[in-house]
């Protein structure tokens, strides 16, 4: 059982058999009241995100995740197959878990997978990727004082913000936390 003074972000706590990760947390005391903990909750199955603040004397539980590998193999409607690298076995994991994170997803990417009660509930990519650049407007000279950006479609289909210089067939990194370009890879 975890303490007030013990969760802090990025701790994975249980509530009400559901397993959160704590995305932020605050401490505060109030006078003659005890102590009040606000934090701000991501379930780890839906990645919804909630609020809930704890009393002093609140236990909580501590989630017990753990992490394996794995790699994407398909997607087939809404669904998302992966193939753990330890057993072989196929599990499959729904688009209204995974999110965001399936912009991200090419045929054969590693990821981590996190498992609770030996169920697998989510994933974590790595958080720098690499993807080909497969349309790209050409870069047009102007108002460039401020480094000038475009849209670019990477094969994945998402749109990524990238400077004027990228063009089709560019192999570019982009970090899978923010969506943001970071870097022209020579290939």
């Amino acid at each position: 059982m975890l303490n007030l003074s013990d969760i802090k972000t990025g701790k994975n706590i249980s509530l009400n058999g559901e397993p959160y990760a704590v995305v932020f947390h605050q401490h505060s005391k109030i006078s003659r009241a005890g102590a009040v903990l606000r934090t701000k909750l991501r379930n780890l199955r839906t990645g919804a995100v909630m609020e809930k603040t704890f009393q002093g004397s609140d236990k909580i539980e501590e989630a017990e995740i753990s992490k394996t590998k794995a790699r994407y193999l398909y997607r087939e409607n809404d669904n998302y197959f992966f193939m753990d690298n330890v057993s072989f076995e196929q599990f499959s994991l729904p688009k209204s878990v995974l999110g965001n994170l399936t912009n991200y997803l090419i045929d054969g990417t590693e990821v981590i997978i996190l498992n609770y009660n030996n169920q697998p509930i989510n994933i974590e990519l790595p958080i720098k990727m690499e993807f080909r650049v497969v349309e790209a407007p050409p870069g047009v000279r102007g108002n460039t004082a401020d480094g000038g950006t475009k849209q670019v479609t990477l094969e994945t289909g998402i749109k990524v913000s990238t400077p004027l210089f990228v063009k089709v067939g560019d192999v570019i990194r982009i970090n899978t936390e923010t969506g943001e370009y970071v870097e022209r890879v020579n290939k």
